[in-house]
């Protein structure tokens, strides 16, 4: 027996698994975008509703990793609540279970004829959604093909002394032999970063006949601790305590759910085999050509009563499960600077939907401080505070910043794989982006106007601080309106954003025709009319600017 050889075919075949494992994910995330998105975000915090949702989510993407990190994305944007994406990780362990079963199917003659299928669509056609689909078919014929590879590099060893030796430590019947099939099993998907591939591995070293079904359902429970970290490691560096408890959460699901089966092994495995046999499965050990060729069923039917019988437990106490996993997060800590600038990172860039989420709160922030400083402003016109007035420096300075920060980060998103639907969103993202920058422009213009105003202690009439007052409130109307626009939760924002600009522009023009008209009366002096027309043309440009965020809220532009 060659060695190298079986390394060779082994580890090649398992890379091979993986990439398909990933361009069919790619390829689903890209042609479901859209759907995902509009299903995650309207996720009700029923617990049930939000089990299903994980469910049928993951089943979509093939990917309870992909799903969790998405996830991660909502909950440390603020767009999920903790209560929410608890409820749908449960489900996404269910839903994660598809991808054995679909290997269970031993499609491995569809191997070959998918890979041509896919390599035509994904290179030779133009449209992107038929790429898209090429990139599932690839994948798809990528991944069985990998299992081929596999069980090809892995058959000499069946009949190699050595290597019997060594799987033969791999013996569940002992307290230490499961506990070495859960470690490995946990280790190796840390390692790749995939229960599924790790899971095919261990399905095709039990067809081989290289494990007994016993060890491959513990190297499964192990596979199904490894698969948390990727959620652990999406909060790294994540100030969002709501993020590190949804990731806590669903790692307290797996162990805890791993520990109880494992007190009860020998029935779980047991039940596993009652149940498939009783759905029309042939004996579990079953040989054929050198192959146990049912046991790929067990295993995939085992991997899902496991994450079925866990969730359904933990559903019922869900509500404990996050008071344990918030005891065992880092704590609420003291309100942060609302000037703070974003650790947007590398976390989510391979999941452009949790990207945009994460990118888009950010621009909430932006949108609010900005709002929150133009009131302050206004208000100094009337009460002529002047210490009050210093905060519009920062926050000009913030702003700018903002904008540098988000727009690099949706730039990076843009150069990664991302669908239309996506990179129409990043362009209405920096469109806004661009515009609240602007904001904070018009905003810094009339905190210099209004510290001219206190410092040469000049006085506007009455009929000049009423026009003032309700132009600047209809701004604000405005700014609210697009920030909850930016949030989604604006409703038909471009006919209030019409409006309201419509308004604005009445409005500046009214007041402009009688401020002229109190000049000629001599009611109103010169530099404080030259003060209140500079005032009154940012406040319509902050019209302007509000309509284009509201405009990109709308996807009109």
């Amino acid at each position: 027996m060659n060695l190298m050889n079986v390394l060779i075919q082994t580890i090649g075949g398992l890379g091979l698994f993986i990439l398909g494992m990933k361009m069919m994910t790619e390829g689903l995330q890209m042609s479901a975008g859209n759907r995902i998105k509009r299903i995650l975000g309207a996720v009700s915090s029923n617990r049930v509703i939000g089990c299903l949702t994980g469910t049928g989510v993951t089943a979509l993407v093939q990917s309870s990793s992909a799903t969790t990190v998405m996830l991660i994305g909502f909950v440390s944007a603020g767009l999920m609540t903790l209560n929410q994406a608890v409820g749908v990780i449960l489900g996404a362990n269910i839903g994660t279970t598809v991808t054995a079963q679909l290997i269970a199917f031993k499609l491995t003659e569809a191997a070959l004829p998918a890979i041509a299928i896919g390599v035509v669509l994904k290179f030779f056609t133009k449209k992107k959604k038929y790429r898209y689909v090429g990139d599932v078919i690839l994948g798809f014929g990528l991944l069985f093909f990998g299992m081929t590879v596999m069980k090809h590099g892995l058959s000499p060893l069946k009949s190699d002394p050595a290597f019997i030796g060594f799987f033969t430590k791999f013996d569940p019947g002992s307290v230490p032999g499961l506990l070495l099939c859960v470690c490995v099993g946990a280790v190796l998907t840390i390692l790749v970063q995939s229960s599924s591939a790790t899971i095919g591995l261990t399905m095709t070293l039990a067809s081989q006949g290289l494990l007994t079904f016993p060890a491959a359902m513990a190297l499964v429970l192990g596979e199904n601790i490894g698969t948390t970290v990727t959620a652990e490691l999406a909060t790294i560096g994540s100030t969002n305590i709501s993020a590190h408890r949804a990731a806590r959460a669903h790692t307290m699901f797996n162990v805890i759910g791993v520990f109880f089966m494992l007190l009860i092994f020998p029935y779980f495995v047991g039940m596993i085999e009652i149940i498939t046999t009783s759905l029309g499965a042939g004996p579990v050990h079953e040989v054929v050509n050198g192959e146990t060729v049912n046991i790929s069923r067990y295993i995939a039917n085992g991997h899902t009563i496991f994450n079925v019988v866990n969730a359904t437990i933990f559903l019922m106490f869900m509500p404990l499960l996050i008071r344990v996993a918030i005891a065992l997060s880092p704590k609420e800590k003291e309100p942060e600077d609302k000037y703070r600038l974003p650790n947007l990172g590398d976390r989510f860039l391979d999941t452009p939907i949790a990207a945009l989420a994460k990118a888009r709160s950010e621009i909430i922030r932006m949108s609010e401080a900005a709002a929150e400083t133009f009131a302050d402003t206004v208000i100094r016109i009337e009460d002529r505070d002047y210490k009050k007035l210093d905060n519009w420096k920062k926050m000009e300075d913030f702003l700018d910043d903002m904008q540098r920060e988000i727009t690099t980060y949706l730039t990076r998103v843009y150069q990664s794989e991302v669908s239309e639907s996506e990179a129409k969103e990043i362009s209405s993202l920096m469109r806004m982006t661009n515009n609240i920058e602007r904001i904070g422009d018009s905003v810094e213009n009339i905190a210099q106007l209004t510290e001219r105003f206190i410092e040469t202690d000049l006085q506007f009439t009455p009929a000049a601080y009423s026009d003032i007052k309700k132009i600047s409130g209809q701004v604000i109307s405005f700014l609210n309106l697009v920030t909850e626009g930016i949030k989604g939760k604006g409703g038909d924002v471009m006919k209030e954003a019409e409006r309201i600009e419509n308004s604005i522009d009445s409005m500046r023009e009214d007041m402009r025709q009688d401020h002229i008209s109190r000049l000629r009366t001599g009611e109103c002096a010169i530099d404080p009319g030259l003060l209140f027309i500079g005032l009154l043309t940012n406040f319509e440009k902050m019209g302007d600017y509000c309509f284009n965020i509201a405009q990109a809220v709308a996807g009109i532009k």
